[in-house]
């Protein structure tokens, strides 16, 4: 094995993965163990390091991404340099060594035609998710961990139109939208007081008094869902991402996450303004032999019963070709005319 104790370069001793196009991931479980990514499936390096080499490495790093990281707040994530997004977690959070996660910036799918071309969409859901931005319609991107959520989401607001004015809202700045007019908005952890926090529920409230044309959050976890929910509710396009193994399933977290913003939150407001609200659901997908792909495609019809959201397939993946649904584009365009 590689024994590497100094010399740190800008990624020191990672350097090398960073360079090698194919990975696409590197974590470190212990000094010992050093892990990365390649075409959606992982593979333990030779590389051996030591606790002072990785400490003093995610050190240097944290400067560049300008987070903190101490037993108070004991985890962190932090945009570094070259747009990689890093990921740490110290003990006593973690069981004795630092656990770290950098998952690269990969040119790979900026676009709607790059994913089409790789194999992760077909011609006709091209043409659909065209239409869909064009028309100003909610969208909503699912998936699992890995599954290409935030490369999609990217390739979806390549399609936006230069005339209209971008507000992105995120934890760490992942987006990179190639859009004249653009605001990269990010969240602040508290400092060692306690204080200055700014969450993504804030974030999307001062986004509204930005003249935004669209809003773009990077990933919808907790509360913040109610507040997004509200800016596409007053007719401002946008769109999401979302962790969820299915539609149905995103569709039923994005019922539940506004209940978290307070008792005074029901589903009586919530189920009516999802079903009008969001138009289209995009569920991606990681398969076993490392492909990412969109798995399905479904129309939020805006009709609901007993709690329960109607959503209608438009594109459904088989395993081996794309299926098409009932619902069509003309379906989201009635809707949109009520």
């Amino acid at each position: 094995m590689e024994k590497v104790n100094s010399g740190l370069q800008s990624f020191g001793p990672l350097q090398n993965l960073i360079e090698d196009d194919s990975v696409e991931e590197i974590w470190i479980n212990t000094p010992n163990r050093v892990f990365v990514a390649r075409n959606g499936r992982s593979e333990l390096t030779n590389l051996v390091l030591t606790k002072e080499v990785v400490h003093d490495l995610i050190e240097r790093l944290l400067i560049w991404g300008g987070r903190r990281l101490d037993v108070s707040n004991p985890f962190v994530d932090a945009r570094l340099p070259d747009g990689s997004r890093l990921h740490v977690a110290i003990p006593e959070v973690t069981a004795k060594h630092w656990a770290v996660n950098i998952r690269k910036h990969l040119n790979q799918g900026n676009s709607l035609a790059d994913l089409m071309e790789l194999g992760s969409i077909n011609q006709e859901i091209l043409d659909l998710l065209i239409s869909s931005i064009n028309n100003g319609f909610n969208i909503l991107v699912s998936g699992g961990t890995q599954a290409g959520k935030t490369t999609f989401l990217n390739a979806l607001i390549s399609q936006i139109s230069p005339s209209e004015r971008v507000i992105t809202i995120e934890e760490v700045f992942e987006l990179k939208p190639k859009i004249p007019d653009w605001i990269a908005l990010q969240t602040r952890n508290t400092n060692l007081e306690g204080e200055g926090e700014i969450s993504l529920r804030k974030l999307i409230k001062e986004s509204l008094r930005m003249r935004p044309s669209r809003i773009i959050v990077g990933e919808v976890r907790e509360a913040e869902a109610l507040d997004l929910l509200i800016a596409l509710n007053s007719g401002l396009p946008g769109m999401a991402t979302l962790h969820a193994n299915s539609v149905r399933s995103a569709i039923s977290k994005l019922q539940l996450l506004p209940l978290l913003a307070g008792e005074n939150i029901s589903q009586s407001f919530i189920t009516p303004t999802i079903a009008n609200c969001i138009d289209l659901v995009v569920q991606c997908s990681l398969d076993s032999t490392g492909v990412r792909r969109v798995v399905e495609v479904a129309f939020v019809t805006g009709r609901s019963e007993e709690g329960v959201i109607e959503i209608e397939r438009l594109f459904k993946w088989n395993g081996n070709k794309y299926e098409k649904g009932l619902a069509s584009l003309a379906n989201i365009l009635a809707k949109r005319s009520i």
